[in-house]
């Protein structure tokens, strides 16, 4: 899901949003007694499902996973926390799946975040500003999906404003700038994701969000160096 790049094969481009949307799941700071606790069931399977089921299991996986934040929405139908997991949920999901199915999930994630952020556009440290924008630039453009990097950029800001050193706000946007070829900004806010504090409770998806930081940050450096 790469909306730099929309002569990117469907599948490829959904399959690489997931990964990057699963990350989203990591971009909520929270400290896990703020969440119901069907929620917080939902986004610490999330961090499990991501990073530690293998690759070939994770769509059946988060297929499970949705239906699990979909009652935890359904049970707190005004709570902006348990959108924003579901549409955490749906997208990584969206990503697992690939295909025109897959775009499907993207139009419920984007949904969910949308009215998350009508509803408390702070909930979870901004983080339906920054799962939102992370949609934006990997779905792929019209005519096949909703994709638009404006929208992304502006988004992605947003987040960066409720949560400026949160580690998920500065790896979407540092990911979005490696996209538009900004590779010295993207260098600067992956060094700033990586100082970001650690979180309470989210041991795991602070591990695999700091790997996944520190790999693209390797990839960064390389590019400028052969500038």
């Amino acid at each position: 899901m790469n909306t730099s790049s929309h002569a990117m094969p469907i599948t490829d481009s959904l399959r690489r949003g997931a990964l990057a949307l699963a990350l989203l799941a990591a971009s909520v700071s929270v400290l896990a007694g703020t969440l119901t606790p069907q929620v917080a069931q939902v986004r610490d399977r999330w961090a499990e499902v991501n990073y530690q089921v293998p690759k070939d299991k994770r769509e059946a996986a988060f297929g499970t996973l949705a239906k699990q934040a979909a009652d935890a929405r359904k049970a707190e139908p005004r709570s902006a926390e348990a959108l924003i997991w579901e549409g955490i949920v749906l997208s990584s999901y969206a990503g697992a799946r690939g295909g025109l199915g897959a775009l499907g999930l993207a139009k419920d994630a984007r949904a969910d975040f949308e009215q998350a952020i009508k509803l408390d556009p702070n909930a979870l440290d901004g983080a339906a500003y920054t799962s939102l924008g992370a949609l934006y630039y990997q779905v792929p453009g019209w005519p096949i999906g909703f994709g638009d990097d404006k929208k992304a950029r502006e988004l992605l800001k947003k987040g960066l404003q409720v949560d400026p050193d949160g580690i998920d706000a500065n790896y979407f946007y540092a990911d979005f700038l490696r996209d538009q070829g900004d590779y010295a900004a993207a260098a600067a806010a992956l060094e700033k994701a990586l100082a970001a504090p650690a979180r309470p409770g989210r041991e795991v998806a602070d591990r695999g969000r700091r790997e996944e930081a520190q790999a693209m940050l390797a990839q960064v450096r390389k590019q400028l160096a052969s500038r």
